[in-house]
């Protein structure tokens, strides 16, 4: 009595065999490369005292601008977005830079998004165009066959 829970004959020719070993050697690089990044950041880790946005209420100075050179070497809210507004907190009269997400930054965001959806779309069509006409030619040669049997 034979199981039918086989693995392909597809899956064990030695191109799909590599993709794998590639594919799941690259995921398995990047797991551990951020978990030894994440121990070396924790090794030196500072006592960070909270911004005062994160505590009170504040006042919008400077709208949402790009942070220049010298600010994304000095300015450590420039580090994350890039994009930084300068802010007053109220009950302590402190002036700090919050980082912000810019709308242009967003729509570029969103282009780029909509640009990969669409390469992706055009490319698995494609797989689904070739991979049909590939059964319609099985499909008209196994019905060939049939006749040619009669």
């Amino acid at each position: 009595m034979e199981s039918d829970c086989r693995i392909p004959v597809a899956c064990c020719r030695p191109r799909i065999l590599l993709l794998h070993a590639l594919f799941w050697g690259l995921v398995s690089l990047r797991v551990f490369g951020a978990a030894l990044l994440s121990e070396e950041k924790t090794t030196a880790v500072k006592p960070v005292v909270a911004p005062c946005w994160l505590m009170e209420e504040f006042i919008v100075l400077e709208e949402c601008v790009r942070c220049s050179d010298f600010h994304s070497r000095a300015e450590s809210a420039c580090r994350q977005t890039g994009y930084v507004e300068r802010i007053n907190c109220t009950k302590s009269s402190k002036e700090e830079f919050k980082s912000c997400r810019s709308a242009l930054m967003e729509e570029h965001l969103f282009w780029k998004f909509e640009a990969a959806m669409l390469a992706l779309m055009a490319l698995f069509t494609a797989l689904v165009v070739v991979r049909q006409r590939q059964l319609d030619r099985l499909a008209s040669e196994k019905v060939r066959r049939q006749i040619e049997s009669i």
